[in-house]
């Protein structure tokens, strides 16, 4: 099974299985990693914002413009920020580095 890693906000990094399919909110939700999600994947919100390792950015896809819309929003933007729920682990993740922000920003309405 592919394995991903999350870096806490203390920066403990945890590795963990990442199931083909499932986005890295839903990972991280079937793992306890404390990232909220609050709109559940429906692109509206910027609660499961993610830095993704430098080493990773060039192998996802690009991010819509709704998904950039809402990178507007989040709390801690870095230049290789997503948002969790945009990311859909595949065989070439295997291994994906992401830390979580140091906060998060709930803009949803």
């Amino acid at each position: 099974m592919p394995k991903m890693f999350f870096v806490e906000q203390g920066g403990a990094r945890r590795e963990v299985d990442a199931p083909l399919g499932l986005s890295v909110l839903e990972i991280a939700h079937k793992h306890g990693v404390d990232i909220e999600g609050a709109c559940e994947g429906s692109l509206a919100c910027s609660t499961c914002h993610v830095i993704v390792d430098p080493a990773w950015i060039g192998k996802l896809a690009k991010p819509t413009e709704d998904e950039e819309d809402m990178l507007d929003l989040a709390f801690d933007l870095q230049e290789t920020s997503r948002l969790g729920c945009q990311i859909i682990m595949t065989d070439a993740l295997d291994g994906l580095e992401v830390k979580l922000p140091a906060g998060t920003r709930n803009a949803q309405g």
